[in-house]
């Protein structure tokens, strides 16, 4: 009788604690193998800053893919009299992280990260609730503010039962909720092509996190260089899933799926939803040609 091989298990949407995580990037590399994944991609908001320690510290038969998610946003004809952009997320893997262009526009978005949190403790301070600076920075460490980090210092305080209260309309996901400089999504999208690696479009169409794009202007995209779309995310219904997987047949693109994993951020599970499979992972390694899989020469940037 002949024994069919095992069904690789990979997840390309995770986070460390050099962004907003709460598992070190050596120590995501370790629960990822404790899991059973094959393949684990790091996409840390706009940084690689936790690549070379999650490359140094793989497990033996655990492949570690290095990518980023970028922050973009698209300013949609409707809502240009408004001047409310579309926030977008944008998977970038495989790419080089010292091509100055997308470096340098990393670290303005991160530059932006870190003026808005300050600003966001302003308007709490200014309304009477005791948070301070120091203790958000205290807390993202090295790694560039973000909201989940006011969000920790809310919950710490005693302000809000739990982080998902903390990003409820009275609180940042409205009252509280301050743009930061995004970086145009036919831009990013270039960047990341010009840097040698491959872009997939985040959660395309969770509605419950916000407006979201359109059909349209993903067929754009996907002129413009998008490789993929994640279909199968926490944040996608089964329809959700389905009519991205359908668009994704129209324009061209693969579908991945992901955990979108965060620690004890949020609820889901390492490894929940990864459903990427086999095939469209060598797509990606083939099409990468910025930097490589299981390597920890890069620098961080």
């Amino acid at each position: 009788m002949t024994l069919r091989a095992r069904t690789p298990h990979i997840d390309l949407h995770t986070h460390s604690t050099a962004s907003d995580g709460t598992i070190p990037p050596d120590e995501l590399m370790r629960h990822a193998a404790a899991v059973g994944l094959d393949v684990i991609a790091l996409t840390d908001h706009d940084t690689t800053a936790g690549w070379t320690k999650a490359a140094a510290a793989l497990p033996s038969g655990l492949t570690l893919l290095p990518g980023a998610e970028i922050s973009c946003s698209w300013l949609s004809p409707d809502a240009a009299s408004s001047g409310r952009p579309i926030s977008i997320h944008l998977l970038a893997y495989l790419f080089d992280p010292t091509e100055p262009r997308f470096r340098d526009a990393r670290a303005r978005v991160r530059r932006s990260r870190t003026d808005r949190g300050m600003r966001i403790v302003e308007l709490l301070q200014a309304d009477g609730y005791d948070i301070t600076w120091t203790e958000v920075a205290e807390y993202a460490g090295t790694a560039p503010i973000g909201r989940p980090h006011v969000a920790h210092a809310l919950l710490l305080r005693g302000l809000v039962p739990d982080m998902t209260t903390a990003f409820m309309p009275e609180w940042l996901g409205r009252r509280y909720r301050v743009p930061k400089a995004n970086i145009d999504v036919f831009d990013a999208v270039r960047l990341v092509r010009e840097a040698g690696g491959v872009p997939v479009l985040a959660h395309p169409k969770a509605s419950v996190r916000g407006r979201i794009v359109s059909d349209e202007l993903i067929r754009k995209l996907a002129a413009a260089g998008l490789a993929g779309l994640e279909a199968d995310h926490a944040d996608h219904d089964a329809a959700q899933r389905a009519q991205v997987r359908s668009l994704a047949r129209e324009a061209g693109l693969f579908v991945t799926g992901s955990s979108d994993f965060h620690g004890s951020h949020k609820t889901i599970r390492l490894g929940e939803n990864a459903t990427t499979t086999e095939e469209v992972y060598a797509q990606i390694v083939a099409a990468g040609k910025g930097s490589s899989v299981l390597s920890s020469r890069f620098s961080a940037a």
